[in-house]
């Protein structure tokens, strides 16, 4: 009885998918510049003419390159969330697209003719390299949330970097605008061509393995004892994954969601079983893609809206859906953060690193890169060079000041503003005033960095407020707001248009062209901020134990976590309205200073505070002198800098 439901079951939704699908399709071949309707369209398609060769060359193409890679995505997706036992886990979440993304941009500028010739080839090389990294570094048990950080994080590497390169080389990589968000536009058929027997051979393979993922998904000691060889099924299971996800964004770009929604849909209709699961989800998938593609020309009719776009927004409240759910079903951690066991004194910290600020900063007033001077009194030095350093310095300040509150908010040392989603909404709210008022200078972007970054505190509060803020249901929900808010972004930036080199230097996070207003400016909201932040240092101490301590102590847990957490979301809001998106200084200053003072909050503060002036400082440096006259902003070169240090860390915790 129960088998005959299934198979109803399986047979409903498959029914279902095909209709939806033969409705977009037929919608979608509509769609376009060239106008005609759908009853032309069956009479006039089997006859020479218009209509055949509009649909012939540019329509059907399209469509059949969303079918193809919906489908891959969807079915890359359900196998990535059983091999890592994560419901959130998908090529986009993983870091696999941004990776692929990076590899294809890095042989644009370097290797243009190998992209040429070998385009799947080079994006395969980036989906291996990212791939390898998430599991050497989430570590063989795959506990979900810390491959949810890991595969957050080097996203966030691979989109650092990727960003540096299209700064330094836009006109080799201004037409991979539109294409690094997601597009279906095919120009003829060798798209389809391309893709589809490499993506219907692992898709077939996805389908043998079924039955050993059935399996696999008892748990690793149940497979073996069933006789099963693990590592080769896992191993099989991985590439399968990563070409379907390498060959998709080999075509039509990085597009996430698809590979989290569609699975978990087909679970959620009552589909059981791996190869229900991948025939169906290559189904959906296909029906999502096409679905998002349709909806993207009928919202702005004549132009394009690439499609990762529409998916963005449509999966960005899914993801929020599923991180809240996985974060429920796990038990509350009492993760403590620890620290050196021979914690150096203040007073010997402190001198020591005044000293290394001020020949940090003597080194960053006297050199342009070109020229050493000592007289800073130079109107150029003075009224440039030394606002400009003063300002690096106060926003480094206050960005690990950031770092040390969230992590002592969440118990989680890789918390940071960037993994709240409050740096990824905010650039998006920037990008978006952009958008909607083209004419505004970019002095009013932090206008709308403060109303992302609101929205992104909002969504954490309503969220989380009656689970006492436990800590992983936040980071998870930080993971889901940071991937919206850079979808978001991505699209913003190809609606932008002309004022594209301009955005992604406020977005990657620049202090070029500060003045003593910017200065004026720094130092109060420093002054606001500074007291509060170190009046919560007491009660985050108390949370460093757990929550049934603290409340032991007297302390109202719920009360102190939002009262840090806002105070931590304010600091960095107002860093990210003076200089744009700069990350990895809340995570890596807190992680040095805790090596040197220990986990106590009051010197961690001071001493992280001091660490991300020094950093900022120097990266501002750097980024001003590597390529004199040119700049890189800074917030890339942090973003260098900071990452391999990160990862170390990441691969380090237990």
């Amino acid at each position: 009885m129960a088998s005959v439901l299934k198979r109803n079951k399986s047979f409903v939704t498959m029914t279902g998918g095909f209709f939806l699908l033969f409705i977009f399709s037929i919608i979608h071949l509509t769609q376009g510049q060239a106008d005609y309707s759908i009853s032309q369209l069956m009479k006039e398609v089997w006859v020479e003419g218009r209509v055949q060769d509009i649909v012939m060359s540019l329509r059907l193409p399209r469509l059949a390159i969303g079918i193809v890679a919906g489908g891959a995505l969807a079915v890359s997706g359900a196998v990535l969330q059983t091999l890592t036992n994560n419901p959130l886990a998908s090529p986009g979440t993983l870091g696999i697209n941004a990776g692929a993304f990076f590899f294809v941009v890095l042989s644009m500028i370097f290797f243009p003719a190998f992209l040429g010739s070998f385009p799947f080839i080079t994006a395969l090389l980036g989906a291996i390299v990212s791939s390898v990294m998430v599991i050497t570094l989430a570590g063989k048990q795959m506990e979900p949330v810390r491959v949810a950080l890991t595969g957050m994080i080097i996203s966030l590497m691979f989109a650092s970097v990727t960003g540096t390169l299209q700064l330094l080389f836009e006109n080799q990589t201004n037409g991979l605008f539109l294409w690094g968000s997601g597009t279906l536009v095919q120009l003829n058929w060798k798209g389809v061509s391309f893709a589809a027997p490499i993506i219907g051979a692992a898709f077939i393979i996805a389908l043998l393995l079924a039955k050993s993922m059935d399996i696999l998904s008892l748990g690793e000691d149940i497979a073996s004892s069933l006789g099963q060889n693990v590592r080769l099924v896992k191993l099989i299971a991985w590439a399968v994954a990563i070409v379907l996800a390498a060959a998709t964004v080999s075509v039509v770009g990085p597009i996430g969601f698809i590979g989290l929604m569609a699975p978990h849909i087909i679970r959620m209709l009552g589909v059981r079983g791996h190869f229900q699961i991948f025939l169906q989800s290559f189904l959906w998938g296909s029906v999502m893609l096409i679905g998002a593609d349709v909806l993207g020309r009928f919202i702005q009719p004549g132009q394009e809206v690439p499609v990762g776009a529409m998916t963005a927004l449509i999966g960005g409240p899914w993801l929020l859906y599923l991180a809240w759910k996985t974060a429920r079903s796990y038990q509350r951690g009492e993760r403590q953060m620890g620290g050196t066991a021979k914690p150096v004194k203040l007073p010997v910290a402190i001198p020591i690193l005044i000293l290394l600020i001020a020949a940090v900063i003597t080194t960053a007033l006297s050199f342009n890169g070109m020229e050493w001077t000592m007289d800073w009194l130079k109107p150029v030095v003075w009224n440039f060079r030394v606002p400009r350093v003063l300002t690096a310095f106060i926003v480094g300040v206050m960005l690990a000041v950031t770092g040390v509150l969230l992590q002592g908010v969440l118990r989680n040392p890789l918390a940071d503003a960037s993994v709240l989603g409050v740096t990824s909404m905010g650039g998006a709210g920037a990008m978006m005033i952009l958008v909607l008022f083209p004419a505004i200078p970019v002095e009013y972007l932090p206008i709308g960095a403060i109303l992302g970054a609101a929205v992104a505190l909002s969504v954490i509060l309503l969220t989380s407020w009656k689970n006492n803020f436990q800590p992983m249901l936040v980071a998870l929900m930080g993971i889901a707001i940071s991937a919206f808010g850079s979808a978001a972004t991505q699209v913003f930036v190809v609606k932008a248009k002309l004022a594209v080199s301009a955005a992604l230097v406020w977005l990657s996070g620049s202090t070029y062209a500060k003045g003593w207003d910017d200065v004026q400016i720094a130092v109060v909201l420093f002054a606001l901020f500074i007291g509060p932040a170190i009046f919560v240092t007491r009660g985050l101490d108390a949370l460093t134990f757990g929550d049934d301590v603290a409340a032991g102590l007297g302390l109202n847990v719920r009360s102190a976590r939002v009262g840090a957490m806002v105070i931590g979301v304010a600091v960095s809001t107002a860093a990210v309205a003076l200089v744009g998106t700069i990350g990895f200084i809340g995570l890596v200053a807190p992680h040095i200073a805790r090596r040197i003072v220990g986990f106590r909050h009051l010197p961690l503060l001071l001493i992280s505070g001091l660490l991300g002036g020094l950093l900022l400082v120097a990266a501002d440096f750097m980024g001003r002198v590597l390529i004199a006259p040119k700049d890189i902003p800074s917030g890339l070169i942090v973003a260098l800098i900071g990452t391999p240090y990160l990862l170390y860390l990441l691969r380090k915790m237990k």
